[in-house]
């Protein structure tokens, strides 16, 4: 297929969260999306305000352990639980020669991607949860785990005004 014979105008489908779901599925073209009380999402709605999740940008500035695989994958684990959220699952690639890690643990609720410069002592982490999680539990676990000596944080709320 070429480029000028694709869509340009994409579809919009309506995902089920739950398996059982999948005979209801309609797309707009077929039908009408169901009212805000009959919906499966996991939107939140803090302070009168209605989005799909809270996005924290995370700088850890010099931060140390940036280069220990295991150290990494424990520290996501760690955030996961005290955010409340859910792991499906982790995956972390360690490059070389100068050590540095990305990856991304994957959650019911979304993920927390992470990318490592030891070289630099710097890493940049993706808090991004929606439902009920408490993805500002994992600023102290990144903390206590890395030691940086300046941490920035950045809070977003996707989907506001879109939800």
């Amino acid at each position: 297929m070429n480029r000028d014979s694709r869509k340009t105008q994409a579809e919009v489908l309506e995902f089920p969260h739950h398996a059982a779901d999948l005979a209801n599925v309609e797309t707009l073209s077929e039908g009408p999306r169901p009212h805000a009380e009959e919906r499966k999402d996991f939107f939140i709605e803090r302070d009168g305000v209605r989005f799909a999740g809270t996005h924290l940008i995370i700088d850890l500035i010099g931060a140390s352990r940036l280069d220990d695989l295991a150290h990494i994958e424990e520290t996501l684990v760690r955030c996961v639980e005290v955010s409340k959220a859910t792991l499906l699952h982790i995956h972390l690639h360690h490059f070389t020669p100068n050590g540095g890690v990305s990856g991304v643990a994957v959650l019911s609720e979304s993920h927390i991607s992470i990318h490592t410069w030891p070289e630099a002592d710097y890493a940049a982490l993706d808090v991004f949860m929606c439902g009920e999680a408490e993805p500002q539990n994992s600023i102290a676990v990144l903390q206590e785990a890395f030691g940086p000596s300046n941490i920035r944080v950045e809070e977003l709320r996707r989907g506001q005004g879109m939800v």
